[in-house]
């Protein structure tokens, strides 16, 4: 049967975000980081696949809570690019989220030749890496972070662990010093949160980058950063800045993340809890499920329609945000309960020409980070109930406040 058409020739509309009248729901709040998958259900039943919300207020966007729809659009760049510049020149420049959002002259911000230009660019730095070599730096690292609380029987293990080791791996990796690094880690915090001062950290970040590739092109070595600037493509010190903006957001916060989320998995599931070294389930298996029902970017791989566009039975207006939430699509009843013990279907690296490149990079981070915590303390268990632990607020992140442990005090590593 043919889709009806109004004068015009254009088909009708079926409870479209474009014309919704009621009020978007808002996922930038304490209520909807408390209960994400909840709010994803009730989305569902309403809207189906395509979801009306607002980012901040007064910033709509469609949320793809689909698994099948997000497929398509991720396949799709022709039809739905990453570039935001259209859509940016509405929005004030003081909203919150804009700097996660805005144009910048990188992959995950371009489309057509300037995208393969970035991303060759990219993917040639990140496959230099020596993951043997990656491996040891996550060792050497890991072993005086735990000994700094190991003696104390108690822990909270993102600012005492999985920042910090997250963070410096990602210096190693990029051949960036600790007083470049800090002032790195301080901007794309303050980004992360999308609150009132992600305009400053967006400056800051860009300084610190700026410094960080000046001192490469004079003294480049074995690094990131130096196999960046001297790839063929020949990237500008500006262009430079956002390569590294790109790998510095995937690198700490969402990786940090990881960690975290899978660690409070295997605290809290009897498949992995009490005995981790004789567990039926490998550190893998626990990153995989996480990835699937709890991935560390919740919501991201934003695009922006060049004209409007009919999805679903839904008209999805030019040049507005179409935001992929990994998390809601990875949980769609639609495509059925599934296994993730070697499950890699989920959507967490995203998918089509914008999937992540470092994937391989994160996974040895994270299980490096995980493994070295775990073996050096064994009996760890979680010093307040699961249910009272708290989720950072954010459109984007899934992101604990803190994650307490407690185990029995042990003598310091040899490192």
């Amino acid at each position: 049967m043919n889709e009806p058409l109004l004068p015009g020739g254009w088909p009708v509309v079926h409870g479209s975000p474009v014309g919704n009248d009621g009020p978007r729901m808002l996922i930038n709040t304490p209520e909807f980081a408390a209960d994400p998958h909840g709010a994803y259900r009730d989305l569902r039943r309403r809207f189906g696949s395509l979801a009306p919300v607002e980012l901040d207020p007064g910033v709509p966007a469609t949320l793809v809570i689909g698994y099948r729809t997000a497929l398509r659009i991720l396949n799709d760049p022709e039809h739905f690019p990453a570039d935001p510049r259209q859509w940016q020149k509405t929005i004030p420049g003081e909203t919150p989220v804009l700097p996660m959002l805005e144009w910048r002259p990188n992959a995950i911000r371009s489309a057509g030749n300037a995208h393969t230009r970035y991303r060759q660019a990219n993917v040639a730095a990140i496959n230099a890496v020596d993951l043997h070599g990656l491996h040891t730096t996550v060792e050497r690292l890991a072993m005086p972070l735990v000994n700094t609380f190991c003696e104390s029987g108690a822990a909270e293990l993102i600012s005492e662990y999985a920042f910090p080791l997250t963070f410096a791996v990602l210096n190693t990796m990029l051949g960036c010093p600790p007083e470049i690094g800090q002032d790195v880690a301080a901007g794309m915090a303050m980004i992360f949160e999308g609150g009132v001062n992600a305009d400053k950290g967006n400056a800051m970040l860009g300084e610190a980058l700026l410094e960080l590739t000046a001192l490469k092109r004079a003294d480049p070595g074995d690094d990131i950063t130096s196999h960046l600037i001297s790839h063929p493509v020949g990237l500008d010190d500006l262009e430079m800045v956002h390569q590294l903006v790109t790998l510095y957001g995937a690198g700490i916060e969402p990786q940090q993340n990881l960690i975290v989320n899978t660690l409070l998995l295997m605290l809290t599931d009897d498949r992995f809890a009490g005995d981790f070294l004789g567990g039926a389930l490998s550190t893998r298996d626990a990153l995989d499920e996480v990835l699937f029902t709890d991935p560390p970017m919740a919501n991201y791989c934003v695009t922006y329609p060049r004209q409007p566009i009919l999805i679903d039975d839904v008209w999805l207006p030019a040049h507005q945000p179409v935001m992929i939430s990994m998390s809601a699509c990875n949980n769609d009843p639609a495509v059925g309960t599934r296994e993730f013990t070697d499950n890699r279907s989920h959507l967490a690296w995203s998918a089509g020409p914008h999937t992540c490149p470092a994937k391989s990079l994160a996974y040895l981070i994270a299980q490096g980070a995980i493994d070295q915590l775990l073996d050096a303390l064994p009996d760890m268990r979680l010093a307040a109930p699961a249910d009272q632990l708290s989720w950072r607020p954010g459109p984007f992140h899934r992101a604990l406040v803190s994650l307490p442990v407690m185990f029995p005090k042990s003598p310091p590593l040899h490192v």
